[in-house]
């Protein structure tokens, strides 16, 4: 089952709790992305394009294969840091 999602990727909670409000409060997840995530992602605005279930490491994963399309989910704790993650399409 294949996936599309972005993300934001930091190094702490607090500060993907920051960004998390931000977007929560209106602003433009892509241009969050470009601004504080750590990932090359950053420069397509945090997508990821499509991916299928096991390609990710297991907490992004689980998220993405199970949480609610279209809503900000996280954070999400993974060996990189901490994710927000948006799945905009899976079938």
């Amino acid at each position: 089952m294949p996936a599309n999602a972005r993300h934001i990727l930091v190094r702490t909670e607090e500060e993907c709790l920051k960004v998390k409000a931000e977007i929560e409060a209106g602003a433009d997840f892509a241009e969050v992305a470009r601004g504080n995530s750590s990932c090359p992602s950053r420069l397509r605005g945090g997508d990821l394009g499509t991916f299928a279930q096991g390609q990710m490491v297991t907490e992004f994963d689980e998220v993405v294969f199970s949480g609610e399309l279209n809503k900000v989910l996280g954070p999400v704790k993974t060996d990189f840091g901490y994710h927000l993650i948006e799945i905009t399409k899976r079938w």
